[in-house]
């Protein structure tokens, strides 16, 4: 039997594992199947980063090893890091309010508050300048190219398109080779001065209720295109997060502030494979 922890980010929904051993595509697919396993947009599990594969930093990092509901790799997940850090706090692993966790985009600076949110800093956020269109439904539009670490293409538009559109199938993009590994792609609306509402179809996981890394990528997106750099206040469908960017070099250094929260444990006979 293995242990598991169910939580989420704004309803961005992860199934936690705790084995050393990496999941296995098949076992990630069944255990966030909602019908016949767990249910999760997306697994989690602790590794020490002296076990991971190509990995060169300190050793002695919690890793947090991130795989898509159907099984391929993310090499980041925002919401996923604040669960994360609400795991290792509540498991025991972490035993102080702040401390840095080796992820595959790097390493990153995760803070707990009194609030039940966290904050967790998300590294360079770069706005570039190549030209994307997005194709779904025989519509399409022109959209931001944006680095979170992944890939990700901002679609900023009106109020019909956000609340109407059907994000049950990927959307498409040009040229193909902009994404050689797919894209997260989101759907704006401005609503204020420092709102904006967004959903998200996510590579691997189909539309999902939230997807931290994609309200970073909307953000650094708004403040190129108005010059507010914020703090961004960005609605999903599952609740609302907080983007605070400040300039670098090349680009946006960016803080998610947001829920997390662990709902349940149990264990599970994980399937062969």
């Amino acid at each position: 039997m293995t242990t598991f922890w169910k939580g989420h980010g704004t309803g961005n929904d992860f199934v936690i594992v705790d084995q050393q051993d990496p999941l296995t595509s098949a076992q990630v697919r069944w255990l966030c199947h909602r019908r016949f396993g767990i249910g999760a947009d997306g697994t989690l599990q602790a590794l020490r980063a002296g076990d991971v594969e190509d990995w060169n930093g300190d050793p002695d990092l919690w890793f947090m090893d991130y795989r898509n509901a159907d099984g391929t790799i993310a090499e980041m997940c925002g919401n996923g890091l604040r669960v994360f850090a609400r795991y290792l706090v509540q498991t025991g692993r972490m035993t102080t309010t702040e401390a840095e966790v080796a992820t595959r985009a790097g390493v990153r600076h995760v803070r707990l508050h009194d609030d039940g949110d966290v904050s967790v800093t998300m590294g360079t956020v770069r706005v570039e300048s190549d030209e994307v269109t997005i194709e779904h439904q025989d519509m399409w539009w022109p959209a931001c190219k944006v680095d979170v670490g992944n890939p990700h293409a901002v679609v900023v538009t009106d109020h019909t398109t956000v609340c109407g559109i059907n994000l049950n199938d990927s959307p498409t993009w040009r040229p193909r080779s902009a994404f050689p590994d797919g894209v997260n792609v989101e759907f704006v609306e401005q609503i204020d001065q420092h709102t904006v509402a967004m959903r998200v179809h996510e590579r691997g996981s189909g539309e999902t209720m939230s997807c931290g890394t994609g309200t970073v990528a909307v953000a650094a997106t708004m403040a190129t295109r108005t010059g507010h750099r914020g703090p961004w206040t960005v609605q999903v469908p599952g609740g609302r997060v907080v983007v605070t960017l400040s300039p670098s070099d090349d680009g946006y250094r960016a803080i998610l502030t947001g829920p997390a929260v662990i709902l349940a444990a149990g264990k599970v006979d994980l399937p062969n494979g």
